[in-house]
């Protein structure tokens, strides 16, 4: 199996994988074109990537291309469309760069309310002035909201209750059990969320449901001068309505991503959030320790193993949640070889589609029990002629609800 590492990752992931036998090739610098044609020369079974974009082109070059895995959790920068139509296999390493992120996010909310950024120029500056940056609320005491409930959502509520922090959250998957259990609050908005919040937190993956989701509603409901904070992605808010709230409540944010981020680990960069004076700014490195890159390398190997050793791939994304099927065939044979290629054979002839299959095992080896997943009815004729075959023993239909 021949692996291509598109994206750096941290040298541990490449020899564990070279020493379980696998052929492993890494060009941390492949983009756009240039991993097309790399693609196309090594023709890799699996390609890992981490920020890199992986398109439709890509993953029509790999002929033998049968499962991309993303060394972070977020699969936004994948063409999962074009993975799934062409049967190949995506998985991400979520929870894994959790606590990394949490600790930024923290991070920025201290750094806003105790203006430490400000405090380091104005030193570096030869300015001393106790009198301004004296002023600060504190953070024990004071409620932080959370728009979505993650692992990484979860992580930083836990870090905010040590500070001494209530925490009120909002996620289309949180239900009250959970919520009492983690020892927070929950509410069914994000608008109920901001509307109370002293400091409001984002941690949603992006799909075209969240997208631009974080807009006028949000920050119309928070408090003035209130902390905002988004380490997930800048997709997930509205940047002209988050500057509106900047310049017209006063607003004080806290970002690790910004919309058009440049390719590039170096470079000129402008963005008018980037340059506001109620922002505090860092270079989406939420993930980047090097305790969270360890761990996300861990998981790859993990997955790419799984794959290649049992052929199950972890952590699937683009499976579908539900398959078409209607009725269900299930097939007791003999442990035979061809039998279940014939019973396939005589579906085929039927005009009926196989959507999913298993097969189970029984003790001793000598029979087995097919369920194949089918769209539309086999007629009684069909599960006579499927009957009739050597060494099937029994044949039922079983409706799908």
């Amino acid at each position: 199996m021949r692996v291509l590492f598109a994206d750096k990752l941290a040298d541990h992931a490449r020899t564990a994988l070279a020493s379980n036998g696998l052929e492993v090739r890494a060009e941390p610098t492949l983009k756009g074109d240039a991993l097309t044609a790399a693609i196309t020369k090594f023709d890799p079974d699996v390609l890992v990537v981490r920020s890199t974009r992986v398109t439709r082109d890509h993953i029509d070059a790999g002929r033998a291309l049968s499962l991309v895995v993303r060394a972070g959790a977020g699969v936004n920068t994948i063409d999962l469309e074009a993975c799934a139509e062409e049967g190949v296999f995506v998985a991400n390493c979520p929870g894994r760069n959790a606590v990394a992120v949490a600790e930024l996010t923290l991070g920025l909310a201290l750094a806003i309310d105790r203006q430490i950024p400000d405090n380091v120029l104005e030193l570096r500056a030869g300015r001393w002035d106790k009198k301004r940056f004296s002023k600060a609320d504190g953070l024990k005491g004071r409620t932080l909201g959370l728009l979505g409930l993650g692992n990484i959502g979860r992580a930083v509520a836990k870090r905010a209750q040590a500070f001494g922090m209530e925490v009120l959250a909002w996620s289309r998957s949180l239900d009250d059990e959970t919520a009492a259990r983690l020892g927070i609050k929950r509410y069914p908005t994000p608008e109920d969320v901001a509307r109370r919040a002293e400091v409001l937190s984002v941690h949603l993956a992006l799909t075209p449901e969240t997208r631009g989701l974080i807009g006028q509603s949000v920050f119309r409901e928070m408090k003035h001068a209130a902390i905002f904070l988004n380490t997930s992605r800048a997709e997930v808010v509205d940047e002209a309505e988050l500057i509106r709230a900047l310049d017209g409540k006063g607003i004080r944010a806290g970002l690790d991503v910004f919309s058009d981020e440049p390719a590039a680990k170096q470079g000129p960069f402008s963005h008018p959030l980037a340059q506001h004076p109620n922002v505090t700014g860092t270079h989406h490195i939420g993930a980047s320790t090097q305790q969270a890159q360890r761990a996300v390398a861990d998981a790859v190997v993990e997955v790419v193993t799984a794959f290649h050793v049992e052929g199950r791939v972890l952590n699937c994304v683009n499976l579908a949640a539900q398959s078409r099927a209607t009725h269900a065939i299930v097939v007791r044979h003999r442990d035979r070889v061809g039998v279940l290629a014939r019973v396939l054979d005589v579906l085929r002839r039927g005009g009926i589609n196989v959507q999913e299959m298993d097969n189970t095992l029984f003790a001793g080896g000598k029979a087995a029990s097919a369920r194949i997943r089918v769209v539309g009815e086999p007629t009684d004729a069909l599960c006579r002629e499927m009957l009739a075959l050597e060494h099937v023993l029994h044949t039922s239909v079983v409706p799908l609800d």
